[in-house]
This record gives structure tokens, sequence and C-alpha cells, in this order.
């Protein structure tokens, strides 16, 4: 079984950590969550957010710092929406907010689409 990494999570006094028998009371690390917090590695957003107070400087360090910006070209914004209809029907298309575009698309071509073909529905 996983335990939960939360750096506190020991110290956290809540009744589902107290463990032992009568006499030898104590708070114990919980085991991790169905919930997915962290990738499965902790129990609570506050343990998630304690081991990134902790340790979150080195591990960006670690695994690579950005030192200037990312961008996302006009040809590259493209993304799938829809907006909720009334009567069941929703009104799918692809939407590029960079260049002010929007094309109706079908829900079959909603479905299936992933943004390596979202390119070929927006060529003329």
């Amino acid at each position: 079984m996983k335990y939960c990494q939360g750096p506190k999570c020991h110290e956290h006094t809540t009744k589902d950590r107290i463990r032992g028998p009568k006499g030898d009371k104590h708070y114990e690390t919980r085991k991790r969550t169905s919930f997915y917090y962290g990738n499965d590695n902790f129990c609570d957003q506050r343990c998630m957010y304690e081991w990134f107070e902790m340790h979150g400087q080195r591990a960006v360090d670690h695994f690579g710092r950005i030192h200037e910006p990312k961008r996302t070209d006009c040809d590259s914004a493209w993304y799938k929406d829809y907006i909720w209809g009334r009567n069941g029907n929703h009104d799918h298309y692809i939407k590029n907010d960079l260049l002010g575009r929007r094309i109706s698309i079908t829900q079959q071509q909603y479905d299936n689409c992933n943004t390596n073909n979202i390119k070929d529905l927006v060529r003329p």
C-alpha cells in the first residue's frame, strides 16, 4: 500500500489519522486516496501543497526551469469546443482565439478530433 508523501501528514490532527492501542495512541500518515492528488501520491491537497512548498524549488531546478516564455503560434492554437443546446443537441466547433475564428464541425468530427487532425479541418 502506498502512503501519503506529505511531509507533515502525520502532524495533522484528524480522527482518521489516530492509530495504536489504548494507552499508546498516535497520529499516523494516511494511506493515499483514490482522488489522485499529485498523481496518486498524496491523501489531500493540503499534503500535496506542503510537499511542493518543501521540495518544489529543487524539483523545478532538477527537471528544468523555464528562462524564456514559451509560445503557441496561430497555426497551433486551434482547439475543439461546444455550446450546450437546450434540446440536447450541441453546437460543436473548432476555435482559434488568436485568429478570432470559429469553424462548425459535426459531432462525429468533434469525437474523432485530436491536435494532429484539427489542422486538416482548418485547411480550405
